[in-house]
């Protein structure tokens, strides 16, 4: 919103990735003569503890530049703002935190995303488990999530255990000065002409983390266009791609090979 040219953001970053499996074993019985709290209770109120004391909101790295980089085609009043964040950044991060799409910018989120507990409807539950997914914010480490994790539930009655496999600490933060980061960026400009190049923050979790151990800047970008209608697609129903888009993908890897083919 408020950006004058359709805006195709590099990533030069990757928010971190992890899980937390929290656990409650209660007694059981039926459900006719509860205890004053049972064991879906008790993990109802950690989850709710996590979801009310979320990580505070840094507009920082990537985001800034990204905002920087896209003011000049901002309207005035936009632009005052972002070239004063010494006087509105904490009015800029409230308004950037009050919608998930631009709050995943700016914290480290949590999202409970598995609840399993009980077998019958009056039967209390003598296990209940939760997975909590958490993405980190560059700067923020896999440490300090758990350790605010724990803080924040403190309660001996909640296992807390971070799930082995997908969890990684945020990426490096690549140089928007690099070799590599002006060669994507020519031949965006190539294939998309009408376009602003801003660096930005990745929030999903993807496989270049493997990279990371070959260079420091590894880039992001996909070379399709995203209609505010795409975004709720994205991991849900009808998720596609036009094949107008497709051509394009296509014809963005063959100018960004051949360009730099030339150059060697």
């Amino acid at each position: 919103p408020n950006v004058s040219k359709p805006v195709a953001l590099v990533g030069i970053a990757e928010k971190g990735c992890l899980s937390i499996a929290l656990s409650v074993e209660g007694e059981g019985g039926h459900s006719s003569m509860p205890p004053p709290q049972t064991a879906i209770g008790i993990l109802s109120s950690a989850i709710s503890k996590l979801e009310q004391n979320q990580f505070p909101v840094r507009m920082e790295g990537p985001v800034k530049k990204m905002f920087e980089a896209l003011s000049p085609d901002m309207p005035v009043g936009m632009k005052a703002v972002f070239a004063n964040l010494w006087l509105f950044k904490g009015l800029v991060e409230k308004k950037l935190a009050s919608a998930p799409r631009t709050n995943a910018l700016v914290r480290t989120t949590v999202a409970p995303t598995i609840f399993q507990a009980g077998v019958k409807e009056n039967v209390l539950a003598t296990k209940a488990r939760a997975v909590v997914n958490y993405r980190l914010l560059p700067g923020d480490t896999i440490d300090e999530v758990l350790l605010k994790v724990r803080k924040t539930i403190n309660d001996p009655r909640v296992k807390i255990v971070a799930l082995e496999g997908f969890k990684s600490n945020p990426s490096k933060i690549a140089d928007p000065q690099s070799e590599g980061y002006r060669a994507v960026q020519k031949a965006i400009y190539q294939v998309f002409p009408e376009v602003t190049v801003p660096p930005g923050l990745v929030v999903a979790a993807t496989d270049s983390r493997y990279y990371s151990v070959i260079t420091d800047n590894v880039l992001h970008f996909l070379p399709i266009r995203l209609r505010a209608d795409d975004l709720r697609r994205l991991h849900g129903t009808d998720e596609r791609i036009s094949l107008e888009d497709y051509s394009r993908v296509v014809s963005f890897y063959v100018q960004l090979i051949r360009n730099e083919g030339t150059a060697q």
